[in-house]
């Protein structure tokens, strides 16, 4: 990145820091009253934890994408703005998201605190909070872009989205039943159904595809070539995540990974199932899906055996080639250099 690219990126990130604080006003303005102020001191808490406190990278992706697409400074100027707001509301889709996983998945940390569900005096109220925090979006739109001629396509966009990804989550859990370990469907097939809808649309095509919708970007020819840039990004994003879930650093993560005791279908546990003797695959079956420290030590041991973080390695490499070579293959007029700058930012990422 250029030392003037740099500068935009930083003056978009902390334009992008100083609008929350005014949307949560607006979120309490529009159902102030006295029958609801102590919801909405309670509702302030909620997104105060959990919705400014991740990486925003698929906020900023809006006002990124928005900057690669627009060439009129007038038309960027005055809808810069905008793009934050819409990039807020894919940071709060990505908090309901990430507190109803957390309570699915009974995970104990998020972004290096304890998970919404988890702290003192919320337990089970996060189900309601996480409806709260989707419903959050629909109320920031209507009343930022009520009145843009995208409206209707974003809004659309949004509610795909979520089908999508609750799709995605729908696969994940019945493929990783929390009863029993069934290694059955715990093949690539399935994994990759997994990624696309629970993760790919909402985390790489959505931010791009709403910064296109402001543009004036309706064309299918078009959203289809992004499309298929984005889900395999998304793809190599989530199996980064697996790979990162087993071996990366927690305090560099700010989470604990739990894919082994929670019998998740990761790629990891795909690709030893893959590559197991007989012996190793009894090994896997016995301990995989278990909670206790030695179980999941003997899982890791296979992994080891297996070479898999070798393996990882690879196909981080070949992966990337891929990605740099569809993107090379778009045929449509979408700027290149801005999919060549979201693939080179999650290369080799540690968190």
């Amino acid at each position: 990145m250029d030392e003037c690219s740099m500068e935009l990126a930083f003056k978009d990130a902390e334009t992008f820091d100083q609008l929350f604080g005014i949307l949560q006003n607006d979120l309490t303005a529009s159902l102030l009253n006295g029958e609801t102020e102590d919801a909405l001191k309670w509702f302030h808490k909620v997104n105060e934890y959990n919705v400014p406190h991740g990486k925003r990278n698929r906020g900023l992706t809006v006002m990124h994408s928005f900057r690669f697409l627009t060439d009129d400074k007038k038309t960027l100027d005055d809808g810069l703005r905008q793009a934050a707001v819409i990039g807020w509301c894919v940071e709060w889709l990505q908090a309901f998201f990430l507190v109803a996983d957390d309570i699915m998945d009974a995970s104990v940390t998020r972004r290096g605190q304890p998970c919404w569900y988890k702290v003192e005096g919320v337990g089970m109220k996060a189900i309601n909070d996480a409806f709260y925090l989707e419903s959050a979006i629909y109320a920031l739109l209507k009343k930022h872009i009520r009145n843009q001629p995208y409206y209707v396509d974003v809004m659309e966009l949004f509610h795909e989205t979520t089908l999508q990804t609750i799709t995605g989550q729908n696969l994940d859990l019945a493929t990783a039943p929390t009863d029993r370990v069934d290694f059955s469907m715990y093949t690539m097939k399935r994994y990759k159904a997994i990624v696309k809808y629970k993760t790919a649309f909402y985390s790489f095509y959505l931010p791009v595809a709403c910064a296109m919708y402001m543009v004036g970007i309706k064309n299918q020819e078009f959203h289809d070539a992004a499309k298929l840039i984005l889900l395999k990004m998304g793809e190599f994003f989530q199996i980064q995540d697996d790979f990162l879930d087993c071996y990366g650093d927690p305090v560099v993560t700010g989470k604990i990974g739990t894919d082994i005791e929670d019998n998740k279908c990761s790629w990891l546990i795909v690709q030893a199932l893959l590559l197991a003797n007989k012996e190793q695959k009894a090994v896997l079956q016995e301990n995989y899906g278990q909670h206790e420290a030695d179980c999941v030590a003997r899982v890791k041991e296979v992994y080891k055996a297996l070479k898999l973080q070798e393996l990882y390695a690879n196909y981080e490499e070949s992966s990337y080639k891929d990605v740099l070579n569809l993107i090379d293959a778009v045929n449509v007029a979408l700027p290149k250099e801005m999919f060549y700058a979201y693939a080179r930012k999650i290369y080799k990422r540690k968190k």
